[in-house]
């Protein structure tokens, strides 16, 4: 089975993507102006050699800067942008935070960590799945030890969800100040995704009972 690509290996690929498709693109392009690889290459500052290896993908450390510089010699605008990707690297307090659910929750529970979308090439994973070993009840978890963007967020968990074809998911949100002003200033929107009142969710989970809605745990 192949293993899941990490975070920062997966934005390197990209990037090494991105690049080679952009050097390709100013490559047709000078060709396609009739310019030499020397007048490009005195026109940004650079060795008629380094713009070889550039073309030739034997140089592909290029910076942003060297890249817009190529794409303007021959006509070409550079666009970059960064986008929400499909997963991120686990901060340090994530994994406290998700052994605080564990152990609220109870030892009737079975744990898978990490749990990747059932969607091939899909890099998206849950940071949890629960399965109650006495009845079967199974949860999707998110943990958050940081929020910034409650809308934000609520949006990632609805698309999760739709694509993962999760019933019941639980929220666990680190308790700080910071995190409860927003949870404070989002409290309609929580409420509304998050119906089930955590007390009586926690025992209804505890049990292996469906709580009746989501449920938001602030830990």
């Amino acid at each position: 089975m192949t293993s899941r690509e990490d975070p920062v290996s997966r934005g390197a690929r990209r990037a090494r993507v991105s690049l080679r498709s952009v050097v390709s693109e100013i490559h047709h392009a000078r060709h396609g102006a009739g310019l030499s690889q020397q007048t490009v290459a005195d026109a940004v500052g650079i060795s008629r050699s380094q713009l070889s290896r550039i073309e030739h993908g034997i140089k592909l450390d290029v910076s942003i800067q060297l890249a817009g510089r190529l794409c303007g010699a021959v006509g070409l605008d550079l666009a970059v942008r960064a986008y929400p990707g499909s997963m991120r690297i686990r901060d340090v307090a994530q994994t406290p935070l998700l052994g605080r659910g564990r152990t609220r929750l109870g030892a009737d529970w079975r744990w898978r960590l990490e749990v990747v979308l059932p969607i091939p090439g899909d890099q998206r994973a849950w940071d949890a799945v629960g399965t109650h070993q006495a009845t079967g009840l199974r949860i999707w978890i998110e943990a958050e030890s940081r929020i910034n963007d409650v809308q934000g967020l609520l949006r990632r968990i609805e698309l999760k969800r739709r694509d993962g074809g999760a019933d019941r998911v639980v929220l666990l949100v680190n308790e700080t100040r910071a995190n409860r002003d927003v949870l404070a200033g989002a409290a309609a929107a929580c409420a509304l995704a998050f119906p089930a009142r955590p007390r009586a969710a926690i025992r209804s989970l505890i049990a292996g009972r469906d709580p009746g809605g989501d449920v938001l745990l602030v830990l």
